[in-house]
């Protein structure tokens, strides 16, 4: 038996989710996500290769089991409309409350963006998403579901926050299938501190570990001194006049930002600006506010005196501003600078040394440098994706950005990394793998360098298989089988006074007695395992088998060979005897 991986997506890449794993006969697709640095076919994963694999049936619904997201990112959620309806997939889908609540926000914004402002052809509708939203079976954290007969899930809290506001409803998922377990992370951190405490989940018995490496080669600093470095450097551009872009996904990192930007606000008493771009975030921001029970413990209790999302110095952004004069905060969606306002903005704003724009990248300034190097020689950014303008300005500040063939922007402005992430980092990556110890180890979500390194690295102190295969890549692996196995009445008699005889022989006796349980003495439970074809194994005792048989006892008798020394004359005269 076997556990089979087919990785469709964030094989060796970071985006496109989409790993489907066939265990125990059993087709389970963990998450269904689309590359925001890809306008083609390459945007989404390839489905097609799931008929390939499953050749007993020419539709996804029979040849799926189920479909489990695990938090409402685009890269983890944005293909799932064009699944469901496109393809056709009308099995079950499983993701927790809120991100069912909150998906449908990130996917009509981004469908909005990429049809309505870029005209790019239709993928799906917005009808599309309510549609495939109502085929979505929410559940609750540790809640176990019954997927059918043989497929158990339970899902559990994966820690994947910023600093204070986790991303809501994002999960880590076990999956069992007779004795073979499995355990899927999607995003997830392992750094607790004051605000949030790490990932959640019990100490299992697993085959195989699928987990994110998206910061497989980095160890971040403390929180609190990036909390530090973002608010200086968003202070000294507004007090010098300029304004601030933080292009930034509208669900997660907008609120979290918003928190820490409202706080230190007030207590400076700044007047200047910040601004949401959209009604999207407004939208999300009511949400945050009914889901306030899936938020951190610090926002839950400052709950009683003031929800946290109620922004004293927080306002909508009207698409006039953009050219007015004096110093500003704007959070704009979509993140990475792909498309969109933000795109727009970034156009505007770009030109002018004043201005700044900030971007997700690592911890220290030291440590930022040697990473950008990594990064540059391996040909891609660290934590933009490749293609969008984040990625261009990641990989050394430009001094100009072609957007198309027709369009390109003088960079003049300054350039910051944002260095919150919510992914967990290397150690923390260690971390969970010691602590489930799963027998094998898949990664995904991450970048081909950084993912041999931390392979060689869980190999070599861990001592576990660990594998990285590419998008479209099968990895096959071996699964432990246990037998449940019955025992007649007798032969547990008999090894009971097998066990009693012995405990008068010797005080440290081994208790317990196995199918082959060798005692310390080296006597033998003896017994005969009878597997019949549609009935439960069972251990019998001889005489049991024998009455079975419808036979009686037999003996065999052997007769010994003992070895004789000759001497040398006497083979001598044996040699004469032969010669004649």
């Amino acid at each position: 038996m076997a556990i089979e991986c087919l990785v469709l997506g964030a094989g060796q890449e970071v985006g496109k989710s989409c790993v489907v794993v066939t265990i125990g006969g059993k087709r389970i697709m963990f998450d269904c996500g689309m590359h925001m640095g890809y306008h083609d076919c390459n945007r989404y994963p390839d489905f097609a290769r799931i008929l390939a694999a499953a050749p007993e049936t020419t539709d996804f619904t029979s040849a799926i089991s189920c479909v489990i997201i695990t938090h409402f990112h685009l890269d983890h959620i944005g293909a799932l409309p064009y699944f469901t309806e496109v393809c056709g997939y009308h099995g079950p889908i499983y993701m927790t409350y809120p991100t069912k609540a909150l998906a449908p926000l990130m996917l009509e914004d981004y469908r909005k963006v990429m049809v309505d402002q870029r005209g790019e052809e239709e993928q799906y509708s917005y009808e599309d998403i309510l549609r495939c939203m109502k085929k979505v079976i929410p559940v609750d954290l540790k809640q176990t579901i019954q997927v059918n007969r043989d497929l158990v899930i339970r899902a559990y809290y994966a820690g994947h926050y910023l600093s204070k506001l986790k991303v809501l409803g994002a999960a880590m998922v076990y999956a069992k299938v007779g004795d073979a377990a499995m355990v899927y992370t999607g995003d997830y951190n392992m750094t607790p501190d004051r605000h949030l405490g790490a990932a959640q989940i019990e100490r299992l018995k697993l085959d195989l570990l699928i987990t994110e490496s998206t910061y497989a080669k980095t160890i971040r600093d403390s929180k609190h001194a990036r909390e530090r470095e973002f608010l200086k450097a968003v202070h000294k551009c507004v007090s010098e006049g300029g304004k601030v872009l933080i292009p930034t996904f509208a669900l997660g990192r907008a609120q979290e930002l918003c928190i820490l930007l409202d706080d230190y606000w007030e207590r400076m008493n700044l007047k200047i600006p910040i601004y949401f771009s959209a009604g999207l975030t407004i939208q999300a921001n009511m949400y945050y506010k009914m889901l306030i029970g899936w938020t951190s413990q610090k926002i839950k209790d400052s709950y009683t005196v003031q929800n946290p999302f109620d922004f004293k110095h927080v306002c909508h952004f009207e698409r006039s501003f953009i050219n007015d004069p004096g110093p500003c905060v704007l959070f704009a969606t979509p993140g990475m600078i792909s498309g969109g306002f933000s795109l727009e903005v970034f156009k505007r704003w770009a030109t002018s040394d004043k201005n700044l724009v900030t971007l997700p990248g690592p911890g220290k300034p030291v440590q930022r440098a040697r990473l950008q190097r990594a990064s540059k020689s391996a040909g891609f950014p660290l934590y933009c994706v490749a293609g969008t303008i984040g990625h261009k300005l990641m990989s050394g500040k430009p001094t100009r950005i072609d957007i198309d063939k027709d369009t390109h922007v003088d960079v003049r402005c300054q350039i910051h990394q944002l260095s919150f992430s919510p992914h967990t980092d290397s150690k923390g990556i260690m971390d969970l793998t010691e602590f489930l110890s799963p027998n094998h180890v898949i990664l995904v979500h991450g970048e081909k360098p950084q993912m041999a390194f931390l392979k060689d690295r869980i190999e070599s102190e861990l001592g576990m298989s660990c594998y990285y295969p590419a998008n479209n890549e099968t990895v096959s692996i071996p699964t432990t089988q246990n037998m449940k196995i019955s025992a007649t009445e007798k032969f547990i008699t008999n090894c009971a006074a097998l066990q009693a005889r012995d405990s008068l022989q010797k005080s440290d006796l081994i208790s317990s007695i196995h199918l082959s349980g060798v005692n310390e003495d080296e006597r033998l439970a003896e017994g005969i395992l009878l597997m019949e074809k549609s009935k439960a194994p069972k251990i019998l005792c001889e005489d049991e088998f024998l009455k079975l048989l419808g036979t009686d006892r037999h003996s065999v008798q052997f007769e010994p060979l003992l070895p004789s020394r000759i001497e040398e004359a006497e083979a001598a005269i044996v040699d004469d005897l032969t010669s004649e």
